[in-house]
């Protein structure tokens, strides 16, 4: 019997190990500290601005700002970023933090899904804020294809950091960008995807 549970131990870590173990590391986000502004609106010509900002290993997150809504993208991104634009259609905010989710395989240790708090305003109420973490597929230097894999709303809800995590790590890394729709966890404010 010992000699028969030994192969299977054995084959039970040889799966382990092809499939990856999954982990998060958090970076900062601050505009001022952490990004550059590569493009602007000049006088008379809007309120819109696109950033580039340090990220997780040498992957960035880029992003688009026009009359107080963004939309970001994190990782590589195809050569024209104003080619999409994600975003609520209420003015929001990014927050400091982003959780990236990182699958490491030996020595490499890839992020393949970012998760971002966001703060988006109520259209009736100033004062009144809803809080939504962004599930994204983070873009890879040879695909370089990103977007938003879903949304969880997280006022209200203790389990929504639990529940962004499960769908990054079902869904991110063989999500369709422009293709599947992304899934919704709660009842968050209106948010899409333009295609320009």
């Amino acid at each position: 019997m010992r000699a028969l549970l030994i192969p299977l131990v054995l084959a039970g870590l040889c799966q382990a190990a092809r499939a990856g173990d999954i982990s998060s590391a958090y970076t900062d986000l601050d505009w001022k500290k952490d990004c550059v502004t590569y493009a602007q609106s000049g006088q008379g010509d809007g309120d819109w601005a696109d950033l580039a900002c340090s990220g997780y290993r040498g992957y960035p997150v880029l992003i688009a700002y026009d009359d107080s809504r963004e939309s970001l993208f994190y990782g590589f991104s195809p050569s024209d970023m104003t080619s999409v634009w994600e975003s609520f259609s209420s003015f929001n905010s990014a927050g400091p933090k982003v959780e990236w989710r990182i699958e490491t395989n030996g020595d490499a240790a890839v992020p393949f899904a970012a998760i971002h708090r966001r703060s988006v305003n109520d259209p009736e109420n100033a004062d009144k804020k809803t809080e939504v973490l962004i599930v994204a597929k983070v873009g890879q230097i040879e695909a370089r294809d990103g977007c938003t894999v879903g949304l969880v709303l997280a006022t209200g809800n203790p389990d929504a950091n639990d529940q962004a995590r499960k769908l990054a790590d079902e869904k991110a890394r063989t999500f369709a960008c422009g293709k599947d729709r992304h899934t919704v966890i709660g009842n968050v404010p209106a948010f899409g995807r333009v295609d320009n």
